[in-house]
């Protein structure tokens, strides 16, 4: 259904679908719906908070008109393509299809990434039956074939909670759903896998690969963690960077007194607007980026090719409370320094908060990865799949540094390149990162170079 929309059963009314989230997401979790059954709702007016594996963002409905039925309950899972929300029209209202076709010509603002009622459809995804979840009608939409039963058989709606029982070994005739009308959600699978004997886990799986047969089974007490939601993402695409590039790291010690003195300069001239080593550290990447663009680039596998991108669209590595992100700042390499400590302020801020639409969190084409916040001095760290280098910085410390030939105490820290030799040898990757280097250490040179 193009779009993300479809047609219900009902004669009138529309089902809007959830839409597609973003590169690789495949299902989002009900935070909050923003609507209630018999409200009236106007053409993009946002309708429910739902959670990805990479960010909370509101969703807008492309329909105006009465809610008659919201598909899914706070905490639920619920894949992309199904039903989210259900529009009848007014009584005094326009054809509903003839009063989407308006906005549609009209060129409806509220756009999220992957969908948006300005765009006609592909067709590329079948609409599926609106699941009615009302306790009295759920039996009826439960397909027997699908849940392995009779009519009688566990309500089972989502096809993620049968995929993953059925790779878990868990019968869901055994679960007591906590879903309106006694539905299995997800969370009452995660929570049966986490309790699940550890034999009965195993026993489950008659496919497992070889390779799981000399692993140790959890024992009493062992905390059980699905690998699931933002870790799964973040654990395969680490996987693939490691299959597919082949990367280098190098490093060099660098004395950052210069820039940290610069920093102070520049922050005790203008308070108002301050700026951070991070900033200063993302205009030397650009920097050395203008003079390597070997390095802001990504290989094209099906292609047999190198692809150099016009502009830098820089990837910030962020810790949060859900794990590791990587927001983007879209073509970095137009910004002023103090734009970019602006922008990097408030991108991490919402990295954090959880707040960025998923269309921030892809199509970086370099990586700044900050892990001296740690308190580590080094690392090798993995690329972030499709780029072609990351460059990491660890903590600024006091060390003993030698200054014309005197020994002296400097604020002394230690980058590292990681960089796909498919893309560069030596050479260019050593060049960058001595570019970088010396612009820590002399910031005179970043000047000249800007």
């Amino acid at each position: 259904m193009p779009g993300g929309h479809g047609m219900s059963t009902a004669v009138g009314t529309r089902d809007f679908l959830l839409p597609d989230l973003g590169e690789g997401l495949s299902e989002a979790e009900i935070v909050e719906w923003r609507v209630a059954v018999g409200d009236v709702v106007t053409v993009d007016q946002s309708v429910v908070e739902v959670e990805t594996a990479k960010a909370v963002v509101d969703v807008p409905c492309p329909y105006a008109g009465r809610v008659v039925a919201l598909h899914g309950a706070a905490g639920e899972v619920r894949p992309v393509g199904q039903p989210l929300i259900t529009i009848a029209p007014l009584d005094d209202a326009p054809d509903p299809h003839a009063t989407y076709r308006e906005e549609e010509r009209a060129g409806s603002g509220n756009v999220l990434i992957g969908y948006g009622t300005g765009h006609g459809g592909s067709g590329r995804r079948r609409r599926r039956p609106r699941l009615a979840l009302a306790p009295e009608a759920a039996p009826a939409s439960v397909d027997p074939a699908r849940t392995g039963g009779p009519a009688a058989a566990p309500l089972v709606i989502s096809p993620i909670v049968r995929r993953l029982a059925k790779e878990h070994g868990i019968d869901l005739a055994s679960l007591r759903g906590t879903g309106p009308g006694g539905v299995i959600r997800r969370a009452d699978l995660d929570a049966a896998v986490a309790a699940a004997a550890p034999a009965a886990r195993l026993a489950a799986v008659p496919d497992a690969p070889a390779a799981h047969v000399g692993l140790a089974p959890a024992g009493d007490g062992d905390t059980v963690i699905p690998l699931t939601g933002i870790r799964k993402v973040i654990a395969d695409k680490l996987s693939r960077s490691r299959r597919e590039i082949p990367e280098v790291t190098i490093w060099v010690d660098v004395d950052a007194t210069g820039l940290l003195e610069t920093r102070a300069a520049i922050n005790a001239a203008t308070p108002e607007a301050p700026v951070s080593i991070l900033a200063l550290l993302a205009r030397i990447c650009l920097s050395g980026l203008r003079k390597f663009p070997q390095l802001n680039a990504h290989v094209d596998t099906e292609g047999q090719r190198i692809i150099q991108s016009a502009g830098v669209h820089l990837g910030i590595a962020a810790q949060t409370d859900r794990g590791l992100v990587v927001p983007v700042l879209r073509d970095a390499q137009r910004l002023t320094t103090r734009e970019l400590a602006a922008a990097l302020a408030e991108t991490t801020a919402a990295a954090r908060a959880g707040t960025l639409p998923p269309a921030r969190l892809t199509g970086g084409t370099f990586t700044l990865n900050n892990y001296g916040v740690f308190g580590v001095d080094g690392s090798t760290p993995i690329i972030n799949h499709p780029e072609a280098a990351l460059l990491g910085v660890g903590r600024i410390v006091d060390k003993p540094w030698v200054v014309d030939g005197q020994l002296a105490v400097r604020k002394v820290t230690q980058i590292s390149l990681t960089f796909d030799h498919r893309v560069c040898d030596g050479g260019v990757a050593g060049g960058f990162l001595r570019h970088v280097a010396d612009c820590v250490e002399q910031p005179a040179l970043l000047v000249a170079n800007v």
